[in-house]
């Protein structure tokens, strides 16, 4: 079974709290700003390259007291399974490490991953020595187990895998986050500064 896109995406948006958050390059930005409108709290990481998850754990050691939620597609996540091995590493408590799985390349007209029928994620995840995964296929799991993945991670890092639907021919057709990358960095950074009062920037205007 999977769950709609845009349903996962309303209901996480839905819970989110002051979480921060960095979405991966294509499908999963624009869907989070087509829900969300977030200009400031979330980064959307342009031509991420599978790297949206080791950007966020930077983001999250350098700020412990914060919540962040990190965004990445599996066509992504293929392309680098290593992350884990250093996320598992950092074991960062206040980090949730959001796997978005279609089966699908979805900034290349959604052609199919390789394995796409057998791939197992939380083995894989598990593999590399993570005990805190979860799996979701139907939007009541995902409602229902959301506060042990997503809020329960005070004792290690958590990867939650999402399985859902490509996005609708609809859906593919929403814009892209409406900002270029230097304004994108200064949005999250000055929000950084202004909530948890540490110093992103070195030059203050």
């Amino acid at each position: 079974m999977t769950i709609p896109y845009r349903d996962a995406f309303q209901l996480l948006a839905g819970k989110r709290e002051e979480e921060l958050v960095v979405t991966s390059a294509g499908n999963s930005s624009q869907m989070w700003w087509d829900v969300t409108k977030d200009a400031d709290k979330t980064f959307y990481l342009d031509a991420s390259m599978s790297m949206s998850t080791l950007f966020a754990s930077g983001v999250a050691y350098g700020l412990p007291q914060a919540k962040v939620w990190a965004f990445m597609g599996d066509g992504a996540f293929v392309m680098n399974p290593a992350m884990l091995m250093v996320e598992r590493d950092l074991d960062l408590p206040n980090l949730v490490h959001i796997l978005v799985s279609n089966r699908v390349y979805g900034g290349t007209s959604d052609l199919d991953l390789p394995n796409k029928p057998v791939t197992d994620y939380v083995a894989m995840a598990k593999s590399m020595g993570l005990d805190r995964c979860w799996n979701f296929d139907t939007l009541s799991a995902l409602d229902d187990g959301f506060d042990a993945a997503f809020r329960g991670n005070d004792k290690g890092h958590s990867f939650v895998v999402l399985e859902l639907e490509p996005m609708t021919a609809e859906d593919h057709r929403i814009e892209e986050p409406p900002m270029d990358g230097p304004e994108i960095k200064f949005r999250f950074g000055r929000y950084i500064e202004s909530i948890y009062g540490t110093k992103v920037f070195s030059h203050q205007f």
